[in-house]
């Protein structure tokens, strides 16, 4: 049956699957297994989560494993016993004896994530059972941020409850003022409460503006009025994430422009130095330290965390200055990929926004995080490993663990090597509970690390069943393939990779009696907090210092794109096996990874289409003669034609899983809606086009006047 919008967010929320028990895997001989003569045990005066615990896995046994067991307040024989131990100095112990299981954590939140832990184990091998002995789980990162997966600070208890089951254990909001987040109104303090009886950190995502100087006449006395307020109204809040593109000031550096981007202009003349928010001023530290004196001030051990995103193209010695004066009770973020710098038949390529195609850290994430480490300044990453990016802009997962997995790998040395010891994991794009999220959780345990691939194959297993396992493990290798071949540019992330097949084909000659723009407002929700912002319709190269330009790299780029097509084929053919193998009652599932490799495939033919758009575009008006001209609008029309057609065949995919097509910070922009007004759009294309053609056969009927 096809899905209505937003039906996606029950399925987001059923953290507890039924059919996760396996009728053929018998208990082995070194295993205890849990059977309906058992009780779940904890104290009577247990506190919050722990009971929380105990009803929780109760209800997993219930619809995961058909097994329906009480709760008892008394340890004994045949008990799970839920409990603190001072014994446990980090994370948790699970002890399995014959008749007996143990789950001791130190910290309220751990018993929470012990029993959690249990879930994933029985759910792998698909029985109530566990190994007999002693089994110790410690955090390997301090904390792991995510942004909601159901909607921009939509945190209702199931959300929370599912990003605790997915191995995440903090949240992050939009804040742009007091109670104030993008749509106005939220009840800041709710979300923290709540999240706090779950053992759940709560972040803002910085979007206040303070247009202030750090020297300026009484500018410690406004940010305390800005920040510290902040924390006087949410004593709970965990800390605050800031970044230079929501921070620009009035810089005095001379590098810079000294504005805000938009306004750097004199006398209508661009000023081509960077903005303040776009450059590692020298005030900057300053600035930075006025923030942390107004939010210590109200809370001494809240976390304040400052991204060095936007400046990452920077030379090394200008972005080691500027950590040198850095204040050090300040966190650093770092981006594990963005400005990684790549090569396509010898043409520079760089990474200039989020994506999962580079599986190897960047050279500006290695050498921001060793100089961070020498100064001693704590490091939070900014990973991704909750496998979205923009590399597909309105999916609810990249399908390549193989990628995700190296990169997990990575981050383990990073740990090592510089103690980057927190990760925020996802932009506001949010998460899905998939094999990203089974990848991000196993490997972030302290001195333990499972076999990688019969890790994945049991994922496999659990989620498609044994017959299908073998096709899915097979697509998931295409696709993390094909990833290689992806292209990370921003005209193609804020276009085509952004909204997919809906993204519109702009006929480039203009053809107008008042002399409109040609680019259009891409329609989305009006309280989108960026709705169609983020798109820009108009298809044409954003060039940068770093980057060969676009006429250059596009003929390469659709050598590689084609590559990636045919390997996303191959995979999509995967992934239709899978449906056709898959156990009766995960075919659903299976049909979900199809529809998914299906959406892809199509936003892969709509980012070819629009090169070759481009380039026949360019092509037709650089014409020497008519004739050559109308051979490039040939090729036009014939794009055009194809697109309406790859328009349509991706209606199928997002009407049966509506997750498709939609983004937290933009809603909806590649559903059956947007596909149908993109199809409209393409054919008032094919009107220019058509009067185009008219207009270069002009002077052909032209009749020579007596």
């Amino acid at each position: 049956m096809n899905e209505r919008n937003y039906d996606f967010r029950l399925r987001h929320w059923e953290f507890h699957k039924p059919g996760r028990r396996d009728p053929s895997r018998k208990l082995r001989k070194n295993e205890v297994m849990i059977t309906p003569e058992w009780s779940i045990g904890v104290a009577p005066d247990c506190d919050y989560i722990t009971e929380t615990a105990a009803r929780d896995f109760r209800d997993y046994l219930e619809k995961s494993m058909d097994i329906s067991l009480r709760i008892v307040h008394a340890d004994a024989p045949k008990v799970l016993w839920i409990e603190h131990s001072p014994k446990v100095d980090k994370g948790f112990v699970i002890e399995a004896e014959a008749d007996h299981i143990r789950v001791a954590a130190a910290e309220d939140r751990m018993t929470l994530r012990g029993t959690i832990h249990l879930e994933d184990i029985m759910n792998l091998e698909g029985i109530p059972a566990v190994r007999r002995g002693k089994m110790v789980r410690k955090p390997l990162y301090k904390v792991r941020i995510v942004h909601s997966g159901t909607g921009l600070d939509v945190y209702p208890d199931a959300e929370l409850m599912a990003l605790l089951h997915a191995g995440y254990d903090s949240i992050q909001v939009f804040c742009e003022g007091i109670d104030r987040n993008h749509i106005g109104y939220c009840d800041f303090n709710d979300i923290i409460t709540r999240a706090a009886r779950l053992g759940i950190q709560t972040f803002f995502h910085n979007y206040i503006r303070t247009y202030i100087h750090p020297d300026e006449d009484g500018a410690q006395e406004k940010f305390d009025a800005a920040y510290g307020e902040l924390f006087r109204r949410y004593p709970g809040l965990g800390g605050i994430g800031l970044c230079g593109e929501s921070l620009e000031f009035p810089s005095r550096d001379p590098a810079t422009t000294g504005k805000p981007y938009n306004k750097s202009v004199i006398d209508g003349i661009p000023d081509t130095r960077p903005s303040p928010g776009w450059y590692p001023c020298e005030d900057y530290p300053a600035y930075v330290q006025c923030i942390e004196r107004a939010v210590h001030k109200y809370k001494p051990d809240a976390e304040v965390l400052f991204s060095t995103y936007n400046w990452g193209y920077a030379p090394l010695e200008l972005r080691r200055k500027f950590l040198q004066n850095y204040p050090k009770n300040v966190g650093l973020s770092v981006c594990y990929e963005i400005f990684s710098q790549r090569k396509l038949e010898g043409l520079y390529t760089p990474v200039m926004d989020y994506t999962i195609s580079a599986d190897e850290p960047g050279y500006y994430f290695e050498s921001e995080c060793a100089e961070a480490h020498r100064q001693g300044i704590p490091i939070t990453g900014n990973v991704n490993t909750a496998g979205i990016a923009w590399d597909f802009g309105c999916v609810p997962l990249v399908p390549a663990p193989e990628k995700l997995l190296t990169r997990n790998l990575h981050l383990r040395e990073a740990k090592k090597k510089w103690n980057v010891s927190r990760h925020y994991t996802t932009h506001h794009y949010g998460w899905w509970n998939s094999v990203a999220a089974d990848l991000g959780k196993w490997t972030a345990w302290e001195d333990y690390e499972p076999d990688y691939d019969e890790l994945l194959t049991k994922i496999a297993i659990r989620d498609y069943g044994k017959k299908a396992a073998p096709h899915v493990r097979s697509a998931w290798k295409y696709w993390s393939e094909a990833m290689d071949h992806y292209t990370a540019s921003n005209e193609d992330q804020y276009g085509p990779w952004r909204v997919g097949a809906a993204y519109p084909f702009i006929f480039q000659p203009n053809i107008s009696r008042t002399m409109s723009r040609k680019d259009i407002n891409f329609p989305t929700a009006p309280d989108a907090h960026f709705g169609g912002g983020i798109v820009k319709t108009f298809y044409t190269p954003y060039e940068n210092a770093e980057q060969t330009p676009g006429f250059l790299r596009y003929p390469a780029e659709l050598r590689s794109l084609n590559r990636m097509l045919k390997l996303w084929n191959q995979g999509l053919a995967d992934a239709a096996k899978a449906v056709e193998a898959a156990d009766p009652a995960k075919r659903d599932e299976a049909r979900r990874l199809e529809a998914l490799g299906h959406f892809i495939r199509n936003s892969i033919r709509t980012t070819i289409h629009i090169k070759q758009w481009w380039l026949s575009n360019m092509a037709m008006q650089t014409s020497t003669t008519a004739e050559e001209a109308e051979k490039h609008l040939d090729q036009i029309e014939k794009i055009a034609h194809a697109e309406i057609e790859n328009a349509e065949d991706t209606i199928p995919v997002v009407e049966f899983d509506s997750r498709l097509g939609w983004e937290p910070s933009m809603e909806y922009v590649c559903d059956k809606w947007h596909l149908e007004w993109k199809i409209r759009q393409v054919k008032s294309a094919l009107r220019e086009t058509a009067a185009y053609r008219r207009m270069l056969r002009l002077h052909r009927n032209t009749k020579k006047t007596p």
